[in-house]
Formats: C-alpha cells, sequence, structure tokens
C-alpha cells in the first residue's frame, strides 16, 4: 500500500498534551496516511501515554531516542523513518483542524514541493483566540519559479512555525540539512538555501490551531530570535539584503527599541547583556547596559500601555506574552483590566 502522506513528529516532554494532538489527527486519518513519532528521549511519561496508541492503531510509529539531541536531528529522523511521498512536519501540541488532511492531499494530488499551511493561534489552553489566521492571506496562492522572492518576503516570518511544512520527502532527503543542526529551524534551512524550492502552494484557510506561548525553547528566545533566527535569516544566498530585512534586521540586538520590548517580557537582563551583547558589540555597549538594568516591571507597565492605546488588533499575542511575564505586576494587569472594559 502506498503512503500519500506521513505525519511527522517530533515530540520531547509533552505528556499533556501529546494526546490531544494526536486525537485531532487519527479522526482524519485514512489507508494511505501513517504518523511518525520520534521521542527525544523525555524524562515525563510521553511514551506511557503514546503506549496505548500503539496498541489500537497500526498506522501509528513510535521511535524513543536513547539521548535528546535536538528537535532538529528528531524531526530530520521521522522523515527517514517514514515511508510517505510527501512528509508534514507537525507539532507534538498543536491541534489539526477537522477537514485539514483532505484539503493537504488535494493539494498533494496536484503534484507541488512544497505546500504551506496557514494556522489560527490561541491561547495555552485553547480557550480563546488571539488571531483567526496567522498568514493574513484570504485566497490560495501558488508561487512558482519566478515567485521565490516574494514567497521569502510574504512567509519567511510565519515558517519560523514548523507545523506550517509539508513538503515532498524525496526533495526533503535531497537537501542539505547537517549545517541546520542546531537552529532549531532546520525546515526553513531546508526550504530556502540555494536553490530555493519552487513550486508552492500556500493555504489560505487555517488548518491548524497553534497551542501559543509553549515553546520548548521559550527560555533561550533572546538567543533564539537575537542571534540563531538572524543568522539563518541572512544565511540565505538566494534572496537580496532588502528581501531579507523585510523578514528580520541582520542585527536586532542592535535595535534600543527590541531590546526594551525583551527587557519588558523578561527575556533581557544583565545576564544577557554580558553573555550575548559585551560579545557580539565592539562600541555599542552603553544603550544596552542601561536597558540591561532598567526596572522590568516598569519596561512591561510601559511596554503594554503602548500595545493597548496604539497598537493594532495583532498586538493580542505581544500583550499576552506580557501578562504572562515574570515581570507582569498588579499596575500591568489593572490596566489590561480597565482597558478592556473601556
Amino acid at each position: 500500500m502506498e503512503i500519500i502522506l506521513s505525519i511527522c513528529i517530533a515530540t520531547f516532554n509533552r505528556a499533556n498534551f501529546i494526546s490531544a494532538t494526536l486525537d485531532s489527527i487519527i479522526k482524519q486519518v485514512d489507508k494511505n496516511i501513517e504518523i511518525v513519532i520520534v521521542d527525544g528521549a523525555s524524562k515525563d511519561n510521553t511514551s506511557k501515554i503514546i503506549e496505548p496508541y500503539l496498541t489500537k492503531y497500526s498506522f501509528i510509529r513510535y521511535y524513543r531516542e536513547s539521548k535528546n539531541l535536538g528537535v532538529d536531528r528528531d524531526y530530520n529522523k521521522a522523515v527517514n523513518y517514514s515511508n510517505g511521498k510527501y512528509v508534514w512536519l507537525m507539532t507534538d501540541d498543536d491541534l489539526v483542524k477537522p477537514g485539514a488532511i483532505k484539503k493537504i492531499i488535494r493539494s498533494i494530488i496536484n503534484k507541488y514541493n512544497l505546500i504551506i499551511i496557514n494556522s489560527e493561534i490561541k491561547n495555552l489552553d485553547m480557550s480563546r483566540v488571539f488571531e483567526e489566521r496567522r498568514l493574513k492571506i484570504y485566497r490560495d496562492k501558488v508561487y512558482n519559479k519566478n515567485e521565490i522572492e516574494k514567497f521569502f518576503i510574504d512567509t519567511a516570518d510565519y515558517l519560523s512555525f514548523i507545523g506550517s511544512v509539508v513538503i515532498r520527502r524525496d526533495l526533503w532527503k535531497k537537501r542539505e540539512k547537517k549545517s541546520y543542526y542546531g537552529s532549531l529551524f532546520i525546515h526553513v534551512g531546508v526550504i530556502f538555501q540555494h536553490p530555493a524550492i519552487d513550486n508552492i502552494k500556500v493555504l489560505s484557510s487555517p488548518q491548524l490551531s497553534i497551542r501559543y506561548g509553549n515553546a520548548m525553547w521559550k527560555p533561550k528566545s533572546f538567543e533564539v530570535w537575537m542571534f540563531n533566527w538572524p543568522k539563518l535569516i541572512w544565511s540565505f544566498k538566494s534572496f537580496s539584503d532588502d528581501s531579507k530585512k523585510k523578514v528580520c534586521l541582520e542585527y536586532p540586538f542592535l535595535s534600543p527599541r527590541i531590546l526594551f520590548q525583551n527587557r519588558a517580557h523578561g527575556n533581557y537582563s544583565f545576564y544577557e547583556f554580558q553573555r550575548y551583547i559585551i560579545p557580539a558589540c565592539k562600541f555599542f555597549k552603553i544603550i544596552p547596559f542601561i536597558i540591561s538594568i532598567f526596572p522590568a516591571k516598569l519596561a512591561n507597565l510601559i511596554v503594554i500601555s503602548y500595545y493597548l492605546f496604539f497598537g493594532s488588533s495583532s498586538s493580542a499575542l505581544s500583550i499576552s506574552d506580557l501578562l504572562s511575564s515574570p515581570k507582569a505586576n498588579f499596575l500591568s494587569n489593572i490596566l489590561h483590566k480597565w482597558f478592556k472594559r473601556t
């Protein structure tokens, strides 16, 4: 029997979430689909949660690693274990919306190299929608060989979310991957390395519900977004510097505004100043130092105030982050509650 789609999940310490993810997928699985799970040596009871699924469903295969070597390697292993013509790099805590797999299969039949899935964003317990669609497109789009620069500009930021990617398995296996181990974004490297993939379809209607605020690398977010992500984006030779600037700054840590926002979120302190800023900056150190010791709770209140009074509807994600930050205080919460009533 030919497997059309392999849903590849890399998981680590997600015992509290992975059953809900699997349940949302299993309802839609038919005979041409398999689920491949690679467990990066979870320390919780993930294996016990998955065990009943293995007994009940023959289309699920589970591989537990003896050592955690990182999410990039685990996704690559999941693809290597799979048999499908296409692989969906699915996350271990988000939910697949009803009918999503049928829509993906319809795109696979048309033989696109890459299919990008739009998503809605919800809060941690999935009770509230922050954004109805992360990619602000309202009709499906196809990008051919002459439109790859536009595809990069339109989607690169969104593609930091790996669950959005469905790709031809043979194409994935041919592309360079080892140089992206440890980046946390191996899929972005596979897609945009030279020559960039073409013949791409983007599905406009959300097919996934993202459980926002649950990223495993959240404690390392300053390093990830100030250094790892920009380094990756600016490494791609197929795209102009102007296009890369539309995705992210090459050196975002040089922006006082961005540093202040990180201070307000609790991601930037004197520790990050010493560890990252001092080695990276030869001259520009005074302002980053001042921001690193600026009262974080006051910074939190200032940035929340700005978003509440001057932000757009898309500011809900940032406000949620700020309110859930350990640097949030009762004044931040009072201001938010007052603003919601007015």
